[in-house]
């Protein structure tokens, strides 16, 4: 089998892999659950990639993320429940039906798009799901932690559950940072120091969101700029035949302000 530009011929790849008489051995044996984890991770190198500015690596990312559509498109086939073409046919009448100001007629053409229908239209969409009754239940549990956090409260602000200025989330912030201070000299369970953390950390992504900043993004560059200067403190060290288990913390803290100054 020879590749090839057309989504077909990743389609028909798909398919020989998980043959269950010439395929894989390991591709026959996956399921929903084994392939999940690497749907995510396909998608957060997916953002490394973006983050790096890499198009080279951009577009090999975006192709292993595309196989994990394939993958799953390719075992609910097998199951009888749908297949890649149902995939496609699902997002693209999703896509329409949600901008009428784009692929409407020529009255809905001119009316722009409307404040809100967006989220309307997601509503509309659920009304008949089964337990989708509260207005945080479509926010997905298994989201990673910072960007749930952020979504819930966009919900919430949907119906004016926010505030109105990122000063009095500000506010909030030192709040969370005082009593946890204050939980710092008490003698309770250490649930309650977890709590407290929590709420630190969802004040946090809510002070983000009203200055307009992705959480999850800025900590992502925080991680790679502190991995850069502790990489940094390491080669110093490195030069002179040491490793940071060799030198003080005033030594290696000396390092890391050189690090931040070049």
């Amino acid at each position: 089998m020879t590749p090839g530009r057309d989504v077909r011929r990743l389609i028909e790849i798909m398919a020989a892999l998980r043959d269950r008489d010439t395929g894989c051995p390991w591709d026959i044996e996956q399921t929903f659950a084994t392939i999940a984890p690497y749907t995510i991770e396909e998608a957060y190198e997916v953002a490394d990639a973006i983050a790096g500015g890499n198009m080279a690596e951009l577009r090999d990312e975006l192709g292993d993320l595309l196989l994990q559509v394939v993958y799953h498109a390719r075992m609910a086939e097998e199951a009888g429940a749908f297949s890649f073409a149902d995939v496609v046919e699902a997002v693209t009448t999703k896509l329409i039906r949600r901008h009428p100001h784009v692929f409407g007629d020529a009255d809905a053409r001119a009316a722009g798009a409307a404040k809100g229908f967006w989220e309307k239209a997601k509503a509309a969409e659920r009304g008949g799901e089964a337990g989708a009754t509260g207005l945080l239940d479509p926010v997905p549990t298994a989201l990673p932690a910072l960007i749930r956090a952020r979504k819930l409260q966009e919900k919430a602000s949907t119906v004016g559950f926010d505030w109105n200025d990122p000063q009095a989330v500000l506010a909030k912030l030192r709040e969370e940072i005082g009593e946890i201070a204050a939980e710092l000299d008490s003698d309770g369970p250490a649930e309650r120091l977890e709590d407290e953390v929590g709420d630190l950390l969802f004040a946090a992504v809510n002070l983000a969101r009203h200055l307009k900043v992705d959480a999850d993004q800025a900590l992502r560059r925080a991680n790679r700029k502190f991995a850069r200067r502790f990489a940094a403190i390491e080669k110093a060290l490195a030069a002179d035949g040491r490793t940071p288990v060799d030198a003080s913390l005033d030594e290696m803290e000396a390092l890391w302000q050189a690090a931040k100054r070049t």
